[in-house]
């Protein structure tokens, strides 16, 4: 099955689209992506010199991308864009890096026309490397 590129259903754009690939997705319920750091990216250098690290709140913004895309694809949101409501249970399992590929998998939970609920986990490989709660709110484009 050929899934929409993540630019056709996100308004975001480089340097701030952490979402690469669309692997799977069930519209208005779930989704699962793909990011791939190569190490070009404009935090690396900061994050740490020496030891690059991905911010774990970028993690949590990519993770809250895929669920946009969930969002997105159910077609309840047109002229309308999700934006984060609240985080909670943010935990960050494992450190992130250049050349790493994250699996992004969201699940939305609670929705209604104008707020929603999800939760989401960013992997590498089979190992999470973060995970939290979602709250986000659609307003207008």
């Amino acid at each position: 099955m050929t899934h929409p590129r993540p630019q056709d259903l996100l308004p975001h754009r480089p340097p701030f689209l952490f979402v690469d690939e669309i692997l799977d997705l069930e519209p208005g319920v779930s989704a699962r992506g793909v990011w791939r750091l190569t190490g070009d990216e404009w935090f690396f250098p900061g994050h740490f010199p020496g030891r690059p690290t991905l911010p774990g709140v970028l993690m949590c913004e990519a993770i809250a991308q895929m669920g946009a895309i969930a969002v997105m694809a159910g077609g309840t949101a047109v002229g309308r864009i999700p934006l984060f409501g609240g985080l909670d249970a943010a935990r960050f399992r494992r450190q992130v890096g250049p050349g790493d590929e994250l699996t992004l998998e969201v699940t939305l939970g609670r929705m209604s026309s104008r707020a929603g609920k999800g939760s989401g986990r960013a992997l590498l490989g089979d190992v999470v490397a973060c995970e939290c709660d979602l709250m986000f709110v659609l307003v207008e484009a």
